[in-house]
């Protein structure tokens, strides 16, 4: 029988991974555990990136629903804002939009950095040396301040600015009958969760299906350490069936490959 991996990132992210994985011989599931809602413009409209020294895009769905709704007809980025996100992945999601050109600058942790995330791009924008005066920062409806934060306490003017929302995904009956019978075959599988919002969908779905919030046998592949302390683990050894990755499709292969 092929290991089982379910993929929970939003639909569209998940193909390539699952591709390369049943390559390798896996079993790979698309099971998108949040929705992505685009919300609408306010009555002024979203803040334009003119106005601002610094636009933070938190992810690469922010990117790519901020450039639709407010650079659609226009010429180009503004060469004078600087651009910024979390990692390599997103940053590639902007420069290959269309609307960066050259004399664009595009902040973001390196496939060197240690981490992905909003202390690794803090350590990029206190390197280039002046800190902006007006940051406009781009999200879902939830997500962390702590970059906000020490934006703030260093004197910069931030803006945050929801453009969607994450709603929980309803699973059809199918997948939750499948829920139940690998619980109770204690099957091995193996699940992708990128960050606590994920978790917390794929426990409610559990909780749907009537199974423990992972049996035993359940594997993790999580892309930043704290999202550890959200996981239902269970059983003797669990903490040895997470494994911590970079949120880029080859680290995540390779850690599937270490589960």
């Amino acid at each position: 029988m092929s290991p089982l991996a379910i993929l929970t990132r939003p639909a569209g992210r998940n193909e390539a991974l699952a591709a390369r994985l049943r390559n390798a011989g896996w079993d790979a599931r698309l099971w998108p555990a949040l929705l992505l809602e685009t919300l609408p413009a306010p009555g002024m409209g979203h803040p334009r990136p003119d106005d601002f020294d610094l636009v933070i895009f938190v992810s690469g769905n922010a990117a790519r629903i901020y450039l639709g709704q407010v650079m659609a007809g226009s010429r180009a980025w503004p060469s004078a804002t600087v651009a910024a996100t979390v990692g390599p992945a997103s940053a590639r999601a902007l420069l290959e939009s269309g609307f960066f050109g050259a004399n664009t600058t595009v902040l973001y942790p390196g496939d060197d950095a240690p981490t992905h995330d909003s202390e690794a791009l803090w350590r990029v924008i206190q390197a280039r040396g002046l800190l902006p005066r007006k940051v406009l920062l781009l999200r879902g409806t939830r997500g962390r301040d702590w970059l906000a934060d020490q934006l703030r306490q260093a004197g910069t003017e931030v803006t945050v600015h929801a453009i969607y929302r994450r709603l929980p995904a309803q699973w059809e009956a199918a997948r939750l009958d499948a829920l139940r019978l690998w619980a109770a075959q204690g099957r091995p599988v193996t699940w992708l969760l990128t960050s606590g919002e994920s978790i917390d969908a794929v426990i409610a779905q559990m909780a749907r299906a009537g199974v423990p919030a992972g049996w035993p046998q359940c594997r993790y592949v999580i892309t930043h350490p704290v999202l550890r302390q959200r996981l239902p683990l269970a059983g003797e050894g669990a903490a040895a069936m997470v494994k911590e990755c970079m949120p880029a499709d080859e680290a995540i292969f390779e850690a599937f490959g270490a589960a």
